[in-house]
């Protein structure tokens, strides 16, 4: 992977592919995996939408796949490192935040609240031990300092990993900017210039936006935490979410879109 800046414009596509929260669902995704590899054309894009890690078991397994898919749409279909785009989502954020835990004010708080929101489980999957973590996080930043070196060498020993984290975008969208895509929200008062970190924890009643954000007339996110057991088929809402909740639904939700924010078809796993 190569740095990109926040914000990825993606180049003349034919069609525009945005796969939602996948939240670490390893069986889901390959039949997701299954059905891109089988669809995906010619000057296709494609966009994960954040929370490609967290919640379940298999976060390192998930996001090996997720890179292995990478690689062979690049290898198939001769693609730019651009044409395919990871988001930040909110687990990507809080699993950076690990990274660098000695610097947090009150890393037990940050710590345990995390873990409430499944960062534990990714920590588990790269053969760490959260338990471990806990009782360091009040024993000084020295200690605190070692942990998360150590959680740095075991990113580093997985191909692609430690690339993905410092690679990851905030929006993306293409030259028409007429479609928008983010994992969670916008702040509605603000160019996406001067956004701060809605894109990832959420903006006061963002699905129920009724009218274009700027230019763009469709905003298509990975993760909505008021969609719960439902897929919102609307496709006249200005907000519209490849996401169904709750948590525990291991069911991954995509989507085909064109540059001028058509939805061409929607899929999810089995």
């Amino acid at each position: 992977m190569q740095n990109i800046s926040r914000f990825a414009e993606l180049n003349t596509t034919s069609k525009i592919w945005a796969i939602g929260s996948i939240h670490s669902h390893i069986n889901s995704f390959e039949t997701i995996k299954k059905h891109i590899l089988n669809n995906f054309e010619k000057n296709d894009k494609i966009i994960f939408l954040g929370n490609i890690i967290g919640v379940g078991s298999f976060a390192k397994q998930t996001l090996t796949s997720v890179l292995d898919l990478r690689s062979k749409l690049m290898a198939s279909f001769c693609l730019e490192p651009n044409d395919i785009v990871f988001l930040r989502g909110a687990q990507e954020e809080m699993f950076l935040k690990l990274l660098q835990i000695q610097t947090a004010p009150n890393p037990k708080e940050i710590i345990e609240w995390m873990f409430e929101h499944g960062v534990d489980k990714t920590i588990h999957s790269y053969g760490l031990d959260s338990n471990e973590l806990f009782l360091t996080s009040t024993q000084g930043i020295i200690r605190l300092t070692k942990w998360s070196a150590d959680l740095n060498k075991v990113l580093g020993k997985n191909f692609g990993h430690k690339e993905y984290f410092s690679n990851l975008c905030h929006a993306a969208f293409p030259k028409s900017k007429k479609i928008l895509f983010v994992n969670r929200g916008v702040d509605v008062t603000r160019p996406l210039s001067a956004q701060s970190d809605c894109f990832w924890w959420g903006y006061h009643n963002f699905s129920k936006l009724e009218k274009p954000y700027r230019t763009f007339k469709k905003i298509i996110r990975g993760y909505d935490p008021s969609q719960l057991g439902k897929f919102n088929l609307n496709s006249n809402k200005t907000v519209f979410s490849l996401y169904t909740g709750p948590l525990s639904n291991t069911k991954i939700l995509g989507g085909i879109f064109s540059d001028s924010g058509d939805i061409l078809d929607l899929f999810e796993s089995k």
